[in-house]
């Protein structure tokens, strides 16, 4: 029977226990937690064969989100198996065996290493890649440049020690494995990337292993998450892993090879400020365990992007288009077959744009699991038309002929020319639509008499067409973002660039938009709100602003741009063409009117034949309200007609998402 005194004892015994581990669990803690900078140090290190480094500290790449704050890309906590230099066995047979192991388990979850190995994985073996990436596999090994495939992976064999008692698949995996930590440039600095986003049960399978499998680890990463895949893809883009031959430039601004980078859209463009900035972590570790770290570069994360885009304007506008589209033949021609087509909307007081739809699309989601299915389908889902489409602009352009000949003093309100359905022209005839007997500009905008505007070309010439074609901005980017097509004007200088003569007919027929011309919706819409705006030309834009990741603050701002002011000679040249739109917008059927809204709409349409004068499009471009504009848009339709039957849809969505003020809304 124990004494008090032995009680005692083991009482003491045990709370000293007790304590010691208790400052060991804290020495721990602080070895594995570094808050901000503060700099852990561990006991003192004598050890020779302790070994520092230092590592990156991946900033967590920025979201883009809506104009509502809705996210369309954002990242999540995901986690990745690695291979950490530091901890991986030097010596080439344990390291081959670790290997094969690490791609077994990771087969048998159903997780499938991917390999940039450009050899074949049965025999005889061949090679599988580019010639530039079979030489660069053999200068990589340092084989002579006539070696065999075999030859490669003989080299292998060689160099990584491995044996020849493994089954030719598990050499194939093992030679594999080792390019990759090659050209991954695997190192203390740079951990390798065996997979990524793995589910639980990889996760538990590899801890219980991690005695065996040295140098494996998980590490917590962030992944790129598509929440809305289908708003504005082409404009968002991509991200993807970092290529061979982009890597000397971006190693010089601090990516590691197993970065991923912005490929194109807002993600390519905004790189910078979604990347944010990676830090800096120093290790000292001994004996396979982290005995000292400290942060000598904090992390800055990516900032936000928000888009002028309302993601349910946009899910609206683009099943306007596709729903008038898929309808087509119950009211358009039967010959005609419309398949594609695109519209954009803009904000008429800065230029924001506020929706913008193409047709064929794609999801995002899609893009990135089935690319050759979207790069294969019809219709070139992958061209956005609203940006890079190119289109005769038909009857919209009579617009610009109508701006130049106002403001040039050849005509005014009260000028008329006579149309009698058919012109003379040199030895030429060319025809109206209609009869329209005298006519002013404001009833030829209206009723799109041909004839009018022929005469009034006439009298601008060429030379005045090209300078409010310029004036307009055609023929050049708008300064969207995301970057779009310039387009052509018609010029002689563009004629003889495409191997034309411009003749005086040609002349004429550029002033009703039938010319050697084309331009984007984009480019159109820009026209309709700078008519919205008196000759006030605002650049489109995409980004609303740049905002703070954690705190929601907003960094900066996108403030409108006036791209051009169109000097007026005459304070009523839009007066004249704006009331011509607005009588444009009254001829409508019931069903797709456009009075009924409290507000006057300006539109103006055209149909003009395409460069193989086989077909036609169908095209709009306005703005409303047409006393106070809101919004301005353009659309077409390829291989249709009637596409303003889209219009009342296109403003009854924007009142809705945006709202739109009426007179009797401020009374």
């Amino acid at each position: 029977m124990k004494t008090f005194s032995d009680r005692v004892k083991i009482i003491l015994s045990v709370l000293l226990v007790l304590f010691m581990g208790a400052m060991a669990s804290m020495r721990l803690m602080k070895i594995q937690v570094v808050v901000d900078e503060e700099i852990v140090t561990a006991s003192p290190i004598s050890e020779k064969n302790a070994i520092t480094y230092t590592q990156n500290l991946n900033a967590t790449r920025g979201d883009i989100i809506d104009l509502m704050g809705k996210p369309i890309i954002q990242n999540k906590i995901a986690y990745g198996v690695v291979l950490q230099k530091a901890f991986f066995p030097d010596d080439n047979k344990e390291g081959n065996q670790i290997l094969l192991d690490i791609y077994k388990t990771l087969k048998s979850k159903s997780y499938e290493i991917k390999f940039d190995f450009p050899i074949s994985r049965t025999q005889p073996y061949k090679f599988t890649g580019k010639d530039k990436e079979n030489q660069e596999l053999k200068d990589k090994i340092n084989v002579n440049v006539y070696a065999t495939a075999e030859n490669c992976i003989d080299a292998f064999i060689s160099d990584y020690e491995i044996s020849k008692k493994y089954s030719k698949d598990d050499i194939w995996i093992i030679s594999a494995m080792r390019y990759q930590l090659m050209i991954k440039d695997f190192s203390l600095n740079n951990d390798f990337i065996l997979a990524e986003d793995v589910k639980e049960d990889i996760i538990v399978d590899i801890k219980e292993q991690s005695l065996r499998l040295k140098g494996i680890n998980i590490k917590e990463s962030s992944e790129r998450k598509i929440i809305q895949g289908n708003i504005l893809p082409h404009e968002i883009g991509t991200v993807g892993p970092i290529y061979a031959e982009e890597y000397e430039e971006l190693s010089q601004k601090g990516y590691a090879l197993n970065d991923v980078v912005g490929k194109s859209g807002i993600e390519a463009v905004m790189e910078d400020t979604l990347r944010g900035k990676n830090g800096l972590e120093e290790i000292t570790i001994n004996n396979n365990s982290v005995i000292n770290s400290k942060v000598i570069t904090p992390v800055e994360n990516g900032k936000t992007i928000k888009l002028t885009i309302n993601s349910k304007y946009q899910r609206k506008l683009q099943d306007i288009l596709e729903n008038f589209i898929n309808n087509f033949g119950n009211f358009g021609r039967y010959d005609l077959d419309a398949q594609c087509g695109a519209i954009v909307v803009l904000d008429a007081k800065t230029g924001a744009v506020r929706g913008m739809a193409t047709a064929p699309t794609y999801d995002l989601n899609e893009y990135m699991s089935d690319y050759n299915k979207i790069l294969n389908a019809d219709n070139t889902p992958l061209v956005n038309r609203a940006t890079d489409g190119v289109y005769r602009p038909g009857s919209t352009f009579k617009t610009i002929t109508a701006t130049g000949g106002l403001n040039e003093g050849l005509v005014d309100g009260g000028t008329y020319f006579y149309c009698g359905h058919t012109m003379k022209y040199y030895d030429m005839e060319f025809n109206c639509t209609g009869y329209h007997d005298y006519i002013s500009v404001t009833r030829a905008i209206t009723v799109s008499c041909n004839i009018y505007f022929y005469e009034l070309a006439k009298q601008l010439t060429i030379d005045g067409l090209v300078k409010y074609q310029n004036l307009y901005g055609l023929g050049q980017h708008t300064g969207i973002e995301t970057g779009d097509q310039t387009g052509y004007i018609a010029s002689p200088e563009n004629y003889d660039d495409m191997g034309l003569t411009m003749y005086s007919g040609d002349v004429i027929q550029s002033g009703i938009g039938q010319g050697e011309m084309g331009l984007t919706p984009i480019q159109l819409a820009c026209v309709a709100n700078t008519i919205a705006n008196d000759g006030v030309r605002y650049k489109p834009y995409l980004i609303e602003g740049i905002y703070d990741s954690l705190t929601g603050e907003c960094i900066q701002k996108t403030e409108p741009t006036i791209n051009e002011t169109i000097k007026l000679n005459y304070d009523y040249v839009f007066d004249y063409i704006e009331d011509g739109m607005i009588g444009a917008s009254l001829n409508m059927p019931y069903s797709y009117s456009l009075s009924d809204f409290g507000f006057d709409v300006a539109i103006k349409t055209g149909t003009p034949q395409t460069r193989n004068l086989q077909s036609q499009n169908s095209l709009f471009i306005g703005y409303a309200p047409a006393d106070d504009p809101v919004l301005a848009f353009a659309g077409i339709i390829e291989d249709g007609e009637y596409s303003k039957y889209m219009i009342r849809d296109i403003i009854l969505a924007y009142d809705e998402c945006y709202g739109i003020e009426r007179p009797s809304d401020t009374e």
